[in-house]
């Protein structure tokens, strides 16, 4: 898969994953893995991108005597999720010409 495209798509799988409240890095990792195999080497520079585009609001709070940093969607995450699924309607559209399906 194109590096580019692996990137957005890793990058709203995140912001999917934080849409039903604050997570944190182990939990969203565990929340995703279902779906998408993710590492900490591969989910804290994605959630650093996000949160310096706007898409995430951060901050730490002890947790068992360590810091733990917090994450939450924000508006402009939400809106990031909602123009990847527009965008992925004409992704489709292409797959499916390339595929050869002719729809009916």
């Amino acid at each position: 898969m194109d590096t580019q495209l692996r990137r957005g798509i890793l990058d709203v799988c995140v912001l999917k994953a934080l849409e039903g409240g604050e997570s944190y890095g182990y939990r969203i990792i565990k929340d995703l893995s279902p779906f998408v195999a993710m590492s900490e080497s591969t989910l804290y520079p994605i959630l650093k991108r996000l949160e310096s585009s706007g898409a995430l609001n951060a901050y730490s709070r002890e947790h068992n005597g360590r810091l733990r940093r917090y994450y939450s969607i924000t508006g402009a995450g939400r809106e990031r999720i909602n123009a990847f699924l527009s965008e992925w309607e004409d992704v489709m559209r292409a797959y499916n010409f390339i595929r050869g399906y002719k729809g009916e």
